[in-house]
């Protein structure tokens, strides 16, 4: 793997680990251990990005083909 790919996972990890921060900061101060409970689910930005940062790290920002 070159250094410019580790420095891409590097990358698309920090920001996940950033927006997990975010969401389980949100889940914290709302009381809640788990998003479903809480009423702003649909259009929460919050967790909109997480979901996206996860998707981002899990194919590290290659569109398409990803397959859970």
């Amino acid at each position: 793997m070159s250094k410019e790919s580790n420095n891409q996972n590097d990358e698309f990890e920090q920001k996940l680990f950033e927006k997990k921060k975010e969401l389980e900061e949100c889940q914290n101060k709302k009381g809640l251990k788990s998003c479903l409970k809480c009423s702003e689910i649909i259009a929460c930005e919050i967790r909109n990005n997480y979901v996206k940062a996860v998707y981002d790290s899990m194919n590290k920002g290659q569109s398409g083909g990803f397959e859970f």
